[in-house]
């Protein structure tokens, strides 16, 4: 789960990362009386989940209470790279002096957890990376042994910080680490961490990614949750406990194991290339165990997706048993007409492995009119690409 600034602000103030002070409104006159507040001028700023906020003119300095109110209202209902902005933060305002980057975030790729940082922190810290990847350092961070002081001023000697923030710099890269630490993030990052005139060290933004992996040990995540935001279709399967992505496209897609799950989107949307150019409607795996409603309520879910067009289930029988997937698609074909929820798409099901012909002789016996089965992967998903292309015409 991705987070707003304001709600990385407060988990930075939470872990002894220094901030800024700031609050977060979503009317235009609101801004009056929180720069007041804030001592009379304030920085205005998009609360929206993308980054280039600044380049497209969703931050902005007010000078007084009324400037305030005239700038929320100008970046209020902003649209910024295709999200609408329904708050903004006003901050307090800062002497700066130096910008500085730094984040910690999971090295998938190594397998362990990677420092990042850079003296040539700001908006451009995208290009500084692309073009000068000398002025990133990359150190890498023991899971262990975490961010010691030693590592912290490894990361500062790597990233050649200025001599006279070291001692600083030591304890906010250790105050962020217990943020990335103690909240299970996937990534922390400011963007800048400023020097202000003073010769502080403050982070003015932030950027915090969550592993919703770690939700059972962290339940007070939950209140963070863009609910007004979060796609219909998503919040009804989280809350049935499944693994589903909406994506843009009309074939809907079941499958037990994410690997497998991710070579069905592949070969779908390889054989709709051929058909119209039909994609994947969505990722949906069912997991290596599932029941029969576990299956039921997938199918459901997909169903009552108007984008999809056919449905393509594809398991391969291990944990799962194919008889239990085949069970569970008829129960909830006969769940929706219990509902008066009329099923009008097409489901190709391919089932091999473990009680494969069982499960053949389940829908073979069940004889439902809008139920193909094939029995090869690449047969399944050329004949539902091209049933979504037929629909959609």
């Amino acid at each position: 789960m991705d987070l707003f600034e304001y709600q990385a602000r407060d988990l930075f103030a939470k872990h002894g990362v220094p901030v800024l002070a700031g609050e977060v409104i979503d009317t235009p006159e609101a801004a009056r009386e929180v720069t007041e507040r804030l001592g009379g001028k304030a920085v205005v700023k998009a609360q929206v989940k993308v980054g280039g906020r600044g380049k497209a003119g969703g931050v902005k300095l007010a000078g007084s209470p009324d400037e305030a109110v005239e700038k929320a209202g100008q970046i209020l209902g902003m649209d910024i790279k295709g999200h609408t902005v329904h708050k903004v933060m006003l901050a307090q305002t800062a002497d700066i002096k130096e910008e500085y980057y730094v984040s910690y975030l999971l090295d998938r790729t190594n397998r362990t957890f990677l420092a990042m940082a850079s003296v040539e922190g700001g908006m451009d810290i995208e290009e500084v990376a692309a073009t000068k990847p000398e002025a990133l350092a990359k150190v890498p961070v023991d899971a262990n042994e975490g961010v010691t002081e030693a590592k912290a001023r490894e990361i500062i000697e790597a990233a050649k910080f200025p001599a006279e923030i070291a001692d600083g710099m030591v304890e906010v890269l250790q105050s962020l680490w217990v943020t990335f630490i103690k909240e299970d993030a996937l990534l922390v990052e400011v963007n800048p961490l400023i020097k202000s005139g003073e010769g502080k060290l403050i982070a003015i933004d932030g950027k915090v990614s969550l592993d919703d992996n770690a939700d059972f040990r962290q339940p007070e995540h939950a209140a963070l949750e863009d609910k007004a935001a979060a796609n219909p279709l998503e919040a009804a399967a989280k809350a049935k406990g499944l693994n589903y992505v909406k994506l843009d496209g009309q074939v809907g897609i079941i499958g037990n194991g994410a690997g497998l799950v991710m070579s069905t989107l592949d070969v779908v949307a390889y054989a709709g290339e051929k058909h119209a150019g039909v994609k994947p409607a969505n990722f949906l795996d069912i997991g290596g165990g599932a029941s029969a409603e576990v299956m039921a309520n997938g199918l459901e879910i997909i169903l009552g997706d108007p984008d999809v067009k056919s449905v393509f289930v594809n398991v391969f029988g291990g944990i799962t048993a194919c008889d239990e997937v085949a069970k569970g698609i008829v129960q909830a074909l006969e769940l929706l007409k219990d509902k008066g929820e009329e099923v009008t798409k097409p489901l190709v099901v391919r089932l091999d492995g473990n009680n494969a012909e069982l499960g053949r002789k389940i829908l073979s016996d069940a004889n439902h009119p809008l139920v193909q089965r094939v029995d090869t992967m690449d047969g399944a998903a050329d004949k539902a690409a091209e049933l979504a292309a037929a629909a959609a015409k």
